[in-house]
């Protein structure tokens, strides 16, 4: 009798567990039942990271982490909306609903995972602040600002971390908020700000890019913070926390076995060992425990590619801004980013 109800528990929760999975996140849950996922965009482009190109369309490196996790949970990477926030008004969309997940270039803080009710996934890329000055200023490093005007993008983190950081050398200044990218970008290149703090790799792409002449634009040796990107999602929901930390954990795996989006269904045909028949969802369960499909994790990387692919084609070789990947790699290739172990 003993026996017999263990073995008849164990059909219980071999039956129900997908099930449970799924109820385990109500945001998967409205997701599923509104048909469309709410991702954060911005006011503006974000070189990089979220853009709009000349058809009008978002793209970025966290426009196509958006479409992967749309693709994971709905099957269809397209079944998303983008919705514009500025960086100020991001958490607050998140809080009130308006969004369901936020992936915009966002530090992970003591400050947002205690304080504003906010969850973070795995980090995805890592970047640190740094400063920008005019040439013709003969600056070299922070402390030549003395005096200066520091002119930041409000509602990031990067306000706190220059104020500290000038505060700590002693470097008295004049710092201005702007609440867009663009409105940051026109009062630098109008010569109202001295400087213009931001991300370092943000500050690349600008350099390279926008500017008519980038040699004369300095980005000082100064680096302000090493600082973890992450996507945030409102507290209580782990379900959803775990949803969407494998979804960039396939993507890591993916690109550590060489599978990419032109290879992945012949993968899955002859997988090559057990870890790519299990993440393909050749081998049962990579769905169970989400309470998703067997096989998302094969639909997501078929319709954006492994993280390299994706990061190659925003920011990398594939892209006008050519940065390199550095921190950004695969702790195999020198950087520091990993998957957990997919068992």
């Amino acid at each position: 009798m003993k026996n017999l109800f263990a073995a008849s528990a164990m059909a219980a929760v071999s039956i129900f567990t997908p099930q449970l999975a799924a109820a385990q996140s109500t945001t998967v849950q409205q997701i599923m039942d509104r048909g469309s996922m709410l991702c954060s965009g911005h006011n503006g482009s974000y070189f990089g990271f979220v853009e709009v190109n000349d058809q009008n369309e978002w793209k970025g490196l966290d426009i196509d982490l958006c479409r992967a996790l749309t693709t994971a949970i709905l099957g269809d990477p397209d079944a998303n909306q983008i919705v514009p926030l500025s960086w100020a008004q991001r958490f607050p969309a998140l809080q009130s609903g308006d969004v369901d997940i936020i992936i915009k270039a966002t530090g992970w803080t003591m400050g947002r995972d205690t304080e504003l009710g906010l969850q973070f996934s795995l980090p995805y890329f890592f970047g640190g602040a740094q400063i920008m000055t005019h040439g013709d200023l003969g600056i070299t490093d922070a402390t030549g600002l003395v005096g200066g005007t520091v002119c930041v993008e409000a509602g990031t983190t990067i306000e706190r971390l220059v104020a500290n950081y000038l505060k700590t050398i002693d470097v008295e200044h004049t710092m201005v908020s702007y609440e867009s990218a663009a409105e940051l970008r026109s009062a630098y290149l109008a010569n109202r700000c001295d400087a213009f703090a931001a991300w370092g790799p943000s500050l690349a792409v600008l350099r390279a890019t926008e500017l008519d002449n980038p040699d004369a634009h300095v980005i000082l040796s100064d680096q302000l913070s090493s600082e973890p990107i992450s996507a945030a999602m409102r507290q209580g929901d782990e379900g959803f926390v775990d949803t969407v930390n494998w979804a960039i954990a396939a993507l890591l795996i993916a690109e550590e076995e060489g599978i990419t989006s032109a290879n992945v269904e012949d993968m899955a045909a002859t997988p090559p060992n057990p870890r790519v028949a299990r993440l393909l969802g050749v081998e049962p369960g990579m769905g169970e425990r989400l309470g998703m499909r067997d096989t998302w994790a094969r639909e997501m990387i078929a319709a954006v590619g492994n993280f390299g692919e994706i990061y190659d084609r925003n920011l990398g070789k594939d892209s006008p801004y050519n940065l390199e990947r550095g921190l950004n790699n695969l702790w195999s290739h020198g950087g520091v980013l990993y998957a957990p172990i997919l068992d």
